[in-house]
């Protein structure tokens, strides 16, 4: 039977015994991954490098390739499905893509030939594992408890008697300012190979108008992957923990790993990865707190958010919990908003394509939400500027943990602040947008209260709101206003 093996952008996988080597292979980029949004130019850049790296590497093994670019009219699924049939193709091959959109569109386009699906491998837990714990007829699911699950089950950071350090999680650790005069760890940036270069050019020419500059730092190779990950082990693990959520107004990685976009499309394992992570730590003495902090980003919240998607996935990004519309300007992609926190992290994200999670969860989703734009908007801004996103991570991660848009169907509070908290974990200085981002916190509060008053995390919140004499609220409302009549 005449065979073929569909591989997405985000299929690197180094097991090549898992591919039919009777197939042929096509590596296509598809459109979903390369003209959806406007996406990074670094992202776009990533994804072709590494394609063409495993093109060649399927070659050197044996394997026959066909690769299609995002040019021709064979990235649309409908004329590649249509194209196979002529050829005489009967069967093919597809990965779990783990993206309800582009799954909708391979069934869909593909009612005249056979389909085999095989499970991701980008993941731990196999779909059908997953599902045990996040079975849809649950309303809400709870971390913690499949974190804890999860560690036990695979026996992770587990002793004779429990939890390694007698916690199963030093979260209260990590919530450490960056010292003032503390230099940031290095980060070597990824050795330019031939990938890169052809990859910079392909931008340059088909991609140009994206958004974003264009550097590609990261690795795109399996090779590269894992020296990046040394480094991480080597010069950023040991003090991890303590500065996990400090933020530095100059800085985009401090103590971070950055792996996330090799995790994603499949350069590094996740499984893998925690392996190495726990010898690494356990042999050269890293503190507890930055080994089970780091694992617990892995087991914890990367398959936990990848079951909320199977779950929940399509509800989330249907339901609008607190009717917010505000179409997003146009400064929330140049960084010229007036809100320095907001623009130096816009400004880094041009350069980078990345921002660690608290930047993320407290600065910019946080902001999106107290000036009540659109979740969609939202959820769209997110996929285009981020080298890491994909529709299974950013799902749950806007409409559910960022902005609260889904009601709670993970979280148990909408995570706001205002700007105590920022100026609490970073650096940036003091000036007028702490009164806006004050204003508009106060504003939110008090037109939610209703809403609010039901949730008992936000009650000591509410209590100042109540003690909050009406000259003083009426003041932050209207701050609040006219810095929203300028989102334009």
């Amino acid at each position: 039977m005449k065979t073929a093996t569909l591989i997405f952008p985000h299929q690197i996988y180094r097991d090549l015994s898992l591919i039919d080597k009777t197939s042929v292979v096509f590596l296509i980029e598809e459109s979903l991954f390369f003209k959806e949004y406007n996406f990074h130019k670094q992202k776009i850049a990533f994804h072709r490098a590494t394609m063409k790296f495993y093109e060649k590497h399927l070659k050197i093994s044996g394997f026959k390739t066909v690769y299609i670019e995002s040019k021709t009219k064979l990235c649309e699924l409908d004329y590649l499905f249509d194209s196979f049939v002529k050829k005489g193709f009967r069967l093919v091959n597809i990965f779990n893509v783990s993206d309800n959109w582009l799954e909708k569109k391979i069934k869909n386009q593909s009612k005249k030939i056979k389909l085999a699906w095989r499970e991701s491998q980008i993941f731990i837990n196999s779909k059908d594992e997953i599902l045990d714990f996040f079975k849809k007829e649950k309303k809400t699911f709870f971390q913690t408890s499949f974190y804890i699950q999860e560690r036990k089950k695979r026996k992770i950071l587990i002793d004779g008697k429990g939890p390694v350090g007698g916690e199963w999680s030093f979260d209260k650790m990590n919530r450490k300012k960056y010292p003032k005069n503390l230099k940031p760890p290095r980060v070597k940036l990824a050795e330019k190979t031939a990938y890169h270069i052809e990859a910079k050019n392909y931008v340059a020419k088909y991609f140009n108008k994206n958004f974003g500059e264009i550097h590609i730092d990261y690795p795109v190779t399996f090779e590269g992957a894992d020296l990046w990950l040394e480094e991480f082990f080597r010069f950023r693990f040991f003090d991890f923990g303590l500065y996990e959520d400090a933020i530095v107004e100059k800085e985009s990685f401090l103590n971070h790993s950055i792996i996330s976009p090799l995790l994603n499309v499949g350069l590094l394992s996740p499984m893998d990865v925690v392996k190495k992570s726990i010898y690494f730590g356990t042999k050269n003495n890293i503190p507890i707190n930055s080994i089970e902090g780091f694992v617990r980003q892995i087991i914890g919240w990367r398959e936990f958010i990848r079951g909320v998607y199977l779950a929940k996935g399509s509800q989330e990004r249907t339901t609008n919990f607190w009717r917010h519309k505000r179409p997003l300007p146009n400064t929330f992609y140049t960084g010229e908003t007036g809100m320095p926190p907001i623009d130096q992290t816009i400004k880094k994200i041009i350069k980078t394509g990345y921002s660690h999670h608290i930047e993320r969860l407290m600065i910019m989703s946080n902001f999106f939400l107290l000036c009540e734009i659109n979740p969609d908007h939202i959820y769209q801004w997110f996929m285009e500027v981020y080298i890491d996103s994909y529709d299974w991570v950013m799902v749950p991660n806007v409409y559910g943990m960022g902005v609260y848009a889904d009601g709670g169907v993970f979280s148990t509070k909408p995570y706001i602040s205002g700007s105590n908290y920022i100026k609490k974990m970073s650096d940036y200085s003091s000036g007028k947008w702490e009164d806006v981002w004050n204003g508009l916190f106060w504003r939110f509060m008090h037109k939610n209260k209703a809403v609010l008053s039901k949730n008992p995390r936000v009650s000591l919140i509410l209590g100042n709101l109540n003690r909050m004499n009406d000259e003083k609220l009426q003041k932050h409302i209207e701050t609040a206003d006219d810095f929203l009549k300028t989102l334009k």
